[in-house]
């Protein structure tokens, strides 16, 4: 295991430094940062270099990005072009996101398994047309149609909740955001649960179980959800960090000032130095996640060792 995890360590530095070399070029190359400085009307020839050269712009693009990568591992993300330090953002930023997402994470684990479970067991049952039906409909409609619509109905016909989180971000309030956030992602891991057990359901080590004589309730979580969860568990460790980066909808729909709201301020502004800082953690994450997920199938299947 401990081979396995120093092996996994050192592919993820390769994939870190092409990920965010490709990150640092499309936010440079694609966009000009200075016209996002001077707001609608154009810089002067003079402000535009005194500016390039402040932040570093005048410098080739490589060169950039092995000194932006050079600060980074002194934990300087750089400066934002408002004065702010990216890393002030990334402390007020974060925390938020984080509790939004595990909200999020905490929908699809529990209702999303436990559909899953249930319409698996009953496949074919109306119960099981029924889920599979909401499920449809639930991917089949944008994010953003559910949140407004959610805030619409609870937040302002209903007044249920807030229609606008406050700015300190607390847990209940993010219940109806964190619904939406996890809302298309609950259905899929809904469909992905219903679909392993279904199939493993069959298997010959269930029928074994059974034949045993073990309680019913043992043989579903015990044998049958164990290995029927493998799957799901890959799912779900790579949409820890696809939520994260992808609560931009969310979070402007209820005004969570959270990593969505900032990457959306920096990519209107053309603040380069706030994307790729926060892209470059949200890298990290996938990483990390990754990584743990593929921890986690020795844990569900014992059959399973690391070399």
């Amino acid at each position: 295991m401990g081979r396995y995890v120093i092996r996994r360590l050192l592919q993820m530095i390769p994939v870190f430094f092409g990920a965010t070399l490709l990150i640092f070029l499309m936010v440079n190359v694609m966009g000009d940062p200075i016209a996002g400085l001077c707001g609608d009307r154009q810089c002067d020839p003079a402000t535009a270099a005194q500016l390039e050269k402040e932040f570093g712009l005048d410098k080739p693009v490589w060169q950039q990005y092995l000194t932006y990568m050079g600060n980074v591992f002194t934990g300087d993300f750089g400066t934002a072009f408002n004065g702010q330090e990216v890393t002030e953002l990334m402390a007020n930023a974060f925390p938020v996101t984080i509790r939004l997402t595990i909200v999020a994470i905490f929908f699809e684990i529990v209702i999303g398994i436990s559909l899953g479970v249930l319409t698996g067991l009953k496949r074919g049952h109306p119960v099981d047309t029924t889920v599979l039906l909401l499920t449809l409909i639930v991917i089949s409609i944008p994010t953003f149609v559910t949140g407004l619509i959610l805030q619409l109905l609870l937040g302002v016909e209903w007044g249920w909740i807030k229609p606008a989180v406050s700015s300190d971000a607390p847990i209940n309030e993010l219940i109806v955001p964190g619904l939406v956030l996890a809302s298309v992602s609950l259905a899929y891991v809904t469909r992905l649960t219903r679909t392993s057990i279904a199939e493993n359901k069959r298997a010959d080590y269930v029928r074994t179980a059974t034949a045993k004589g073990l309680p019913r309730h043992r043989v579903i979580t015990r044998h049958l959800l164990r290995n029927s969860l493998i799957p799901v568990v890959t799912f779900i460790g790579t949409d820890v960090g696809a939520l994260m980066g992808g609560a931009i909808v969310t979070e402007r729909i209820f005004n969570i000032h959270g990593v969505g709201y900032q990457l959306y301020q920096g990519i209107l502004r053309q603040n380069t130095q706030t994307v790729v800082g926060f892209v470059t953690v949200l890298v990290l994450v996938f990483l990390v996640a990754n990584l743990l997920v593929d921890l986690l199938y020795a844990v569900l299947d014992p059959r399973i060792r690391y070399a």
